[in-house]
């Protein structure tokens, strides 16, 4: 463990009854054994959750009583309003995004707190991820972010320019932007639109900081009718208050359009051939 004194930081998690145990316990570890240690972990219980599922948050709340804050929802509303809703009770200004089903590297907050050092007027600090199957170890491919504010920018007018679960952020910002809103699927990409375009200051490390899962149903979630919807209620509003031209509306608009509506299994193809490098 470092022994430089550096700024506190929370961990914000959602979970929801669908989840794996074992993987939320891999989850959490990953954040617990950081080099650089939370001082708070605000987990969201987005409803009811599986007795298997309240076993895993037992166990570490009992080993760590001060650190966990737990907020039980009486029914599941969706990871925008859980998140909206964990980012209002957590108590630091530094906010470290995690997934219940993914794995950070030791190292990935004393990395990130060492950017946020050298430059203070950064909101946001993400990185590039691995996608893993099954297994953290059987990494299939890694996904490439542009580093610095401008071309993130840039690029965020025609995909998603962080990986959710790989963030530092300040709370403050992301206040100012109005929180997470329910935005199906979208809840991510439309903060980081709304943060961008209230002066939010972003960099991503070159670096896998994350391993994201990855299996079917990730490819899945990303079709279908209900998906293209809300993708184009997001373009179409962020053409509204001029984050995006009309030329950025209408090619990635068609875009997503023609990758929703594949096959699951075309789809897949695209996002692994395409959309990642493969290991």
């Amino acid at each position: 463990m470092s022994t430089k004194k550096y700024p506190k930081y929370s961990v914000l998690m959602s979970v929801y009854t669908k989840e794996r145990p074992e993987w939320l316990q891999s989850s959490i570890e990953s954040m617990l054994k950081q080099t650089i240690k939370p001082n708070e972990f605000v987990l969201v219980e987005d409803g009811p959750l599986t007795e298997e599922l309240d076993d895993v948050i037992e166990k570490f709340t009992t080993k760590n009583k001060k650190l966990f804050n737990i907020i039980k929802l009486k029914k599941n509303v969706g990871l925008g309003p859980a998140l909206k809703i964990g980012i209002e009770n957590c108590h630091n200004e530094l906010i470290a995004r995690m997934d219940s089903d993914d794995h950070s590297i030791p190292t990935r907050i004393e990395k990130q707190l060492k950017v946020l050092e050298k430059n203070p007027e950064l909101d946001i600090i993400g990185s590039t991820v691995n996608e893993f199957e099954d297994n953290v170890k059987n990494i299939i491919s890694y996904v490439t972010l542009p580093e610095k504010h401008n071309d993130i920018v840039k690029f965020a007018k025609k995909r998603c320019p962080f990986r959710h679960p790989s963030l530092l952020y300040k709370k403050s910002a992301v206040m100012n932007a109005g929180n997470y809103r329910d935005y199906h699927l979208c809840e991510d990409y439309d903060l980081y639109a709304r943060m961008l375009q209230h002066g939010s200051k972003c960099y991503n490390i070159q670096q896998p900081l994350t391993h994201m899962r990855v299996d079917k149903n990730f490819y899945q979630r990303r079709g279908g009718i209900k998906y293209l919807k809300s993708i184009m209620k997001f373009k179409k509003e962020q053409l509204q208050i001029g984050f995006i031209t009309k030329k950025d509306f209408i090619i990635s608009g068609i875009s997503h359009a023609c990758v929703c509506l594949l096959p699951n299994q075309l789809r897949s193809l695209i996002y692994r051939k395409i959309l990642r490098k493969r290991i």
